[in-house]
């Protein structure tokens, strides 16, 4: 099977159809998680507004796979506490009532919007309790602003909260990658082929599909005929069908969001451990989550037509952001300087012509099939990080069926690579934590800072680290030699790889020049750079970490 496309969709497909006994090329023309995956709220959330358009069915299904991934990946995805400010009670029933009869329209979003009151949000919070069903989470609560506890939103400007559990991903790059070591695992207990080809794009030509490499040369590296594609490029759904020749009504209507991450110590202690779920002024959802040590601010909703890869967050984004959290929390004085870099995201949602407003367009996933290719082709619309595991299931057993092979199971017990036998809580964590620094001679927070991004696959991986180099990387507590691991393990190829989506240092206020050069020396080593590169190389991605996220490292 060919799959086009490494983020979390492409990743969950080859997954599944991997337990299927199903060999799998997976090709990416860019990095895994390299796309709109990198670039989301970090959430797993039922979709609370998605009550507010008759989404019941999702938001049941979006609960569902919510409770699943808080059993079956606990090494990424961690129980979040949401406070909901109110500043009156009866507030947007107007508003919500015609969302829900399926009457708004677009030019209500150019209007000013009356704020969802309390009592309308405390009748979501329950049906969405009652859609959960989840024991492991508390029901919703609801607080008089100031109560002990809670988050000190603005008293003048508000005087109720409410507040309910979500879940919270802090680096789905990292989720999508122990995604295809399960699906590496499985290929090989079943002996069949699982090859994963990022920066290589593909020819169609007849039923045969050739595979090159990007870097260079003119002969594909691979030749094959697939018995299926499944076109999971999210933004580039569209884009990659003109690129095979396959014709195609216009799936994508892409939809830009943008975040902002800060270090600010007043806005990170108003947080504490919870998270703020605020209506902008012009009634968009924004969400305030803590991110480690930062604050991750997001997220806008604008159309988008240009390529994907190329969207920024713009001033007006960036205003607009920092503006809504200092409507609810003006203590912390958040201004421009305190930003540390932003990031944006196009959402792969379907093309409705500008029919309806950007938020009120599904986030459900579905197949299209594509009848004017001689190969079985589906392509993968819409959907979010909390359902890619449902969304590929349903992939997986659409494109079997279509090539007329069994579903031989699935995965919705199938523990995510890392969370094999997890401890129970925080303070067993640590317990581990303390014993492999003990016994593989790192100290605690290397352990630790490890462990967050690999779970307990951490203990084979430090201790094999621990017969090498120990050198860490400049003014971080990571080892070189865990670069020198995911070069070779994890299908790490640039600067931004190991940056961005393996150690995930972009997040990192510590990191500096001195680092990527270390890191460039890795990639080096390992024969995924030339020497005489390094210095254009080294350029070439500062330029890129000031322009796409707005952060220049010092040397």
């Amino acid at each position: 099977m060919l799959i086009l496309g490494a983020g979390i969709n492409g990743a969950a497909v080859a997954r599944e159809l991997a337990l299927n006994r199903v060999s799998v090329c997976l090709v990416d023309t860019a990095d895994v998680a390299s796309g709109t995956t990198a670039y989301s709220s970090r959430l797993i959330h039922g979709g609370l507004r998605y009550l507010e358009y008759r989404e019941l069915d999702l938001v049941r299904e979006s609960l569902t796979e919510r409770t699943r991934l808080l059993r079956l990946a606990p090494q990424f995805v961690r129980p979040l506490r949401m406070y909901i400010p109110s500043a009156d009670r009866w507030g947007g029933m107007w508003r919500v009532l015609r969302n829900f009869l399926g009457r708004g329209d677009v030019s209500a979003a150019t209007r000013p919007a009356a704020p969802r009151g309390a009592l309308l949000v405390r009748i979501g919070l329950w049906l969405y309790d009652r859609y959960a069903r989840d024991p492991s989470l508390p029901r919703h609560t609801s607080h008089r602003v100031g109560q002990p506890g809670t988050i000190a939103v603005d008293p003048r400007r508000y005087r109720w909260l409410s507040a309910y559990y979500d879940a919270q991903v802090m680096y789905p790059e990292r989720l999508t990658l122990a995604m295809l070591e399960d699906a590496r695992r499985s290929s090989h207990e079943h002996g069949i082929a699982f090859d994963v080809l990022t920066y290589h794009r593909t020819e169609l030509r007849g039923e045969q599909v050739e595979v090159f490499d990007q870097r260079g040369g003119s002969e594909p590296v691979l030749t094959f005929q697939p018995a299926a594609i499944v076109n999971a490029t999210g933004a580039w759904v569209d884009e990659t069908l003109r690129r095979l020749h396959v014709d195609s009504r216009r799936l994508i209507g892409g939809i830009k969001g943008s975040h902002l991450l800060t270090h600010s110590a007043k806005l990170r202690a108003a947080l504490g451990a919870d998270a703020l779920y605020v209506e902008a002024p012009d009634g968009r959802p924004v969400f305030m989550l803590p991110l480690g040590d930062a604050v991750l601010i997001g997220t806008t909703d604008i159309a988008y037509e240009a390529d994907p890869a190329e969207a920024v967050a713009s001033d007006e984004e960036i205003d607009y952001l920092i503006e809504t959290a200092g409507r609810v929390l003006p203590q912390a004085k958040l201004s421009r300087d305190d930003i540390s870099l932003h990031y944006c995201g196009v959402r792969p949602l379907p093309h409705t012509g500008g029919a309806k407003r950007p938020g009120a367009i599904t986030r459900r996933g579905w197949l299209d099939r594509n009848e004017n290719c001689p190969i079985p082709l589906f392509s993968v619309i819409g959907g979010k990080i909390t359902t890619a595991r449902s969304l590929a299931e349903e992939t997986a057993a659409t494109v079997l069926d279509a090539i007329g092979r069994p579903v031989r199971g699935n995965t919705r017990e199938q523990v995510f690579a890392g969370g094999e036998d997890y401890p129970a809580s925080e303070v067993e964590v640590r317990r581990v934590c303390e014993q492999l620094a003990t016994t593989t001679g790192f100290d605690l927070e290397q352990v630790e800072r490890v462990w967050q991004l690999l779970g307990t696959r951490s203990r084979n991986v430090l201790a094999e680290l621990s017969a090498g180099d120990r050198r860490c990387i400049a003014d971080t507590v990571l080892p070189c030699s865990l670069a020198r691991w995911m070069i070779r393990h994890e299908w790490a190829r640039t600067l931004g790889d190991l940056v961005e989506r393996r150690l995930m240092l972009l997040y990192d206020q510590r990191l500096k020049t001195i680092g990527l050069r270390q890191l460039a020396e890795v990639l080096v080593e390992a024969g995924a750079l030339r020497s005489e590169e390094v210095e254009a190389e080294l350029k070439a991605y500062r330029q890129r970490l000031k322009e796409h996220f707005g952060r220049e490292l010092t040397s």
